[in-house]
């Protein structure tokens, strides 16, 4: 992920032990790291730069919205990026 650490910290781990327990699917966790991802990376120009991520924490409220709205969504919704672009993000 861009602007994201190599390494996953022990809150990081907590957290995504946390997200097992609770039975968030991983394809939710996995579409809230893209949408979060995506969100930063579609800045108005000239907005300034943020800083990088630095824990899963940061994605906790994409996460958990979309574990309500998956809710919602047909099964097999996809949302990926493919190595030359987005294919689809849910809407």
């Amino acid at each position: 992920m861009p602007d994201t650490p190599m390494r996953v910290s022990a809150s990081d781990q907590w957290l995504a032990r946390h997200f097992h327990q609770d039975g968030v699917p991983l394809e939710t966790v996995e579409a809230a790291l893209l949408l979060g991802s995506l969100r930063r990376l579609i800045r108005p120009a000239g907005a300034l730069r943020l800083t990088p991520i630095r824990s899963l924490a940061y994605f906790r409220p994409v996460i958990e919205g979309s574990n309500h709205a998956a809710q919602s969504l047909p099964i097999g919704t996809p949302c990926r990026f493919a190595e030359n672009g987005m294919t689809s993000v849910p809407v």
